[in-house]
């Protein structure tokens, strides 16, 4: 009896998933220990802004496997290609970078995969009595899904992973299991963060949505309390979100000072050229000066980089983050009392504050 069509998608998806990106590990379940594989092509990576469930669609074809059928296919295949990082604090033009990435035509851009939060959640609770894994299953899980993001297509030479904001807190860990690793980490100095954040339309949900684990994060470090999330106004909030990422920045650079290159955003937008040639050299990737000029003009940079239909300049940045700091100027001077609070009480926070992060 011949397989049905979901048992033929299967098949093919796991046939292929030793050497070919178009078997996307979209999701891991820890607790079944299965990885959903769904089936992408070069112009599905290219055109997707974040690969979470966006990238799905009424015909997209998937299937879920054990984790450990994955290793077992992974075993014998040859090593993969070098995977490099793209960390940043949010709201820092991280996506604009990721698709300049993709016109060298060298890099396989993979823009927010939903099981690196996975992983970076269960790197968080390693140690503790609830975790589902112990350390030596993270560094066998976190090993194949590195060998299976290094898979390219024939015109790729590097894979370029752009992180949630969040998982730069384990940023180390990302890169510590292949020397080839590299990575950048985008940020920018408070004031201009809190004025960029607190001008989005759904600023409120976003910050919501991501205080308590920064708020988790931050109290496992301050050797002070902090009032409760709940009473902190938008501004303050905000600016609890720029120390918490900010924090994770600082360690990141710390741990892999020589692995890690820092990138102020508006220094980046001020000479594209140079930022990105900087970029490209640390990622070990061609950077001629004509490809640099090329990039320099590139028509992504009029394009909103999360919605590449809307058009958005650098020019149009700076008027919305003018127009945010005329609405929003009370929350901007709230947030910043905040942090200057906090670095009276602690000599790291007001480290940070003076480093712009």
């Amino acid at each position: 009896m011949p397989p049905s069509q979901p048992d033929r998608v299967a098949e093919d998806l796991l046939g292929r998933l030793a050497e070919s990106p178009d078997a996307y590990p979209h999701k891991i379940d820890l607790a079944s220990l299965a990885v959903l594989f769904v089936r992408l092509n070069a112009r599905a990576y290219r055109s997707a802004s974040f690969l979470d469930d966006r990238v799905l669609g009424a015909g997209s074809q998937g299937t879920w496997t054990q984790f450990s059928g994955v290793g077992e296919a992974l075993r014998a295949a040859p090593q993969g290609l070098p995977v490099h990082f793209i960390f940043h604090t949010g709201h820092v033009g991280s996506t604009l970078v990721s698709r300049l990435l993709d016109e060298t035509g060298e890099v396989l851009s993979l823009r927010e995969p939903l099981p690196l939060r996975t992983l970076a959640e269960a790197h968080d609770a390693l140690g503790r009595a609830d975790s589902l894994l112990s350390d030596a299953d993270f560094v066998s899980m976190l090993a194949v899904f590195l060998r299976l993001w290094g898979r390219g297509y024939d015109e790729t030479s590097s894979v370029v992973v752009k992180a949630t904001s969040s998982v730069g807190r384990i940023a180390s860990a990302l890169l510590r299991p292949d020397e080839r690793s590299r990575a950048i980490y985008i940020s920018l100095p408070p004031e201009p963060y809190l004025a960029a954040l607190l001008a989005g339309a759904n600023s409120g949900v976003d910050l919501r949505g991501h205080g308590p684990e920064r708020m988790r994060r931050l109290l496992s470090r301050l050797s002070v309390p902090l009032p409760p999330l709940h009473t902190l106004s938008a501004g303050e909030m905000a600016a609890m979100s720029w120390l918490a990422e900010s924090w994770s920045r600082y360690e990141a650079l710390t741990q892999c000072s020589s692995r890690i290159v820092g990138l102020d955003f508006d220094e980046f937008l001020a000479d594209v050229e140079a930022g990105i040639g900087r970029i490209l050299e640390h990622f070990g990737l061609p950077h001629g000066a004509a490809l640099l000029s090329s990039l320099g003009r590139s028509p992504v940079l009029t394009r909103y980089s999360k919605a590449p239909e809307y058009a958005y300049t650098p020019a149009l940045r700076a008027e919305v983050l003018r127009e945010s700091r005329r609405t929003n100027g009370e929350e901007i001077c709230r947030g910043m009392r905040w942090l200057e609070r906090q670095a009276q009480a602690d000599a790291r926070v007001s480290r940070l504050l003076k480093e712009g992060g």
